[in-house]
């Protein structure tokens, strides 16, 4: 085998108790990208998810040893924005006992949190090879080289050189990402034969709760993919386009290398198939922006009405992007879920981080739009900005109660790295967190950014209360048993009696 893809298992630390059941288990997407590109080339590959199969790191240690791999790329992407750098906490555990056992196979990483700090990666011992945006060309280079003395010549890898106890760190120049004209050649599709299963393809992926309507029946086979990657904007809490930067400069940030590719229709039509025949009904469209550009979605909603998949998907929107004249078809495609980035209730703290957004947009009148086209929302909130106080984020609780939709999601800010974010925490001597685990939203560790008026732990302990308010509120419960059920709203109070423990509390 060339290359072992691995995704290591950082739920527990990074969910709590919440990883037992209630989040979700997502495919690894990148994994299956790369595994596929890969094998296109001819290589070996396989993929061993650690967080999928719950193996303990024992276990996955046997599981390398015996694949014999020339190579272990640890997978370290997500899809929340925070999961690159989640993944580390899993990563560099693994890594370090793969080393401690003996395994000479290369240990290489990528991924967002990579991308954002190449150097801090490959400083760990375990570590011998990053690379240095999404490594497609950097990775099939590598594996075509005798992974030794030519990996000077290797565009796009970060490597050691021994000297003495520090060996140097060398970034290579930088490689190119997969540009629009290749997407569907050299990024040809998902490696799904390769993703472990107990009974059939995919049983060991869940989706989000909500996603399946609060039913835990209905979560399981579930897949996620890609119909277009990047964003185009360039929000200052994001790092979502950190994985596009082409070049070593440690100011590059995610807002430097923003944009977007896209497959063919024809390519996501090529997958969705795929999916449907091993009886995937629940799928997540995981693009940034799926509801932008009408020259790509359009002919995927068209191919999903023509050939009746069955799917019950969810897709992002930017509340600015919403386009009455288009829901209708999203619902009859079966996107009966979309997610909005409302982010702040307040309108100076959300321009301040949303490069002046939404400041002729309606929120409200947008909800009602799109839940007038029968599609449930999940809208995004954000607590401590740094613009924010106890006022603002009393004014974005108020919006989430008001705007009262089916599932909303609330987190802390973090100054995530690769995020112009973090860049602007670091110029001003802000105090960023000590550990993966700090960078969880939802870890016992979770240590939030400070705003210009509230401290980290106030701003964390405004975000655990506004989300236990939200979820117990009888107004939510009421809309949850009318659109899903008396056995959903227990679910979903069960879910609500789970209390996070939080460090930075005195839990």
């Amino acid at each position: 085998m060339d290359a072992l893809f691995v995704t290591p298992d950082s739920s527990a630390k990074a969910y709590q108790d919440l990883a037992k059941t209630f989040a979700a288990t997502e495919p690894p997407t990148w994994s299956l990208l790369l595994a596929e590109s890969c094998r296109a080339q001819g290589f070996g590959v396989g993929i061993l998810d650690t967080d999928a199969e719950r193996l303990s790191l024992e276990a996955a240690v046997k599981r390398v040893q015996d694949a014999k791999p020339r190579v272990v790329v640890m997978v370290l992407y997500g899809q929340n924005p925070n999961s690159g750098t989640t993944s580390m906490i899993g990563g560099i555990e693994l890594a370090g006992a793969l080393k401690a056992a003996g395994i000479s196979a290369l240990i290489c990483f990528v991924g967002s949190h990579t991308s954002a700090l190449p150097k801090q990666v490959l400083a760990y011992p375990c570590v011998d090879i990053v690379l240095l945006n999404e490594g497609v060309y950097a990775l099939q280079n590598l594996l075509r080289s005798n992974l030794g003395d030519d990996l000077r010549s290797i565009k796009g890898i970060g490597y050691k050189i021994p000297n003495g106890a520090a060996p140097d760190l060398i970034l290579n120049a930088p490689e190119s990402i997969v540009p629009q004209s290749r997407m569907d050649i050299d990024l040809p599709g998902y490696a799904w034969d390769l993703l472990p299963y107990q009974e059939r393809p995919l049983d060991l992926y869940r989706a989000h709760f909500w996603h399946a309507g609060f039913d835990h029946n209905k979560r399981t086979p579930f897949a996620a993919i890609y119909t277009s990657l990047g964003c185009q904007f360039a929000c200052n809490f994001c790092m979502i386009n950190i994985v596009n930067r082409v070049d070593n400069d440690d100011a590059t940030n995610a807002s430097h290398s923003r944009g977007m590719r896209f497959w063919s229709p024809e390519w996501v039509a090529r997958q969705m198939r795929k999916l449907a025949s091993l009886g995937v009904k629940t799928l997540r469209i995981s693009d940034e922006m799926f509801f932008l550009n009408r020259k790509y979605y359009l002919p995927i909603l068209d191919d999903c009405i023509q050939s009746e998949y069955g799917f019950n998907m969810w897709t992002y929107s930017r509340i600015d992007t919403v386009r009455a004249d288009a829901l209708e078809k999203f619902k009859k495609a079966g996107v009966n879920w979309l997610a909005l980035g409302v982010e702040a209730g307040n309108q100076t703290v959300r321009q301040e981080v949303s490069k002046g957004s939404f400041w002729d947009v309606n929120i409200r009148d947008i909800c009602e739009t799109i839940r007038g086209a029968d599609i449930n929302i999940i809208s995004n909130y954000i607590f401590g900005f740094p613009e924010d106080s106890r006022q603002t984020m009393e004014e974005t609780l108020d919006l989430a109660l008001e705007l009262n939709t089916e599932m909303a999601n609330m987190y802390p800010c973090q100054a995530l790295p690769g995020s112009p974010l973090y860049h602007t925490a670091l110029k001003n001597g802000w105090e960023l967190p000590d550990s993966f685990e700090a960078f969880a939203f939802l870890s016992y560790e979770s240590k939030p950014m400070r705003t210009k008026y509230l401290s980290a732990a106030e701003v964390l302990k405004f975000r655990d209360e506004a989300w236990l308010t939200y979820f117990r509120n009888p107004a939510y419960l009421s809309l949850v048993e009318r659109r899903f059920g008396a056995t959903e709203r227990r679910n979903v109070e069960q879910m609500s009696a789970i209390r996070l423990k939080r460090k930075l509390l005195g839990d």
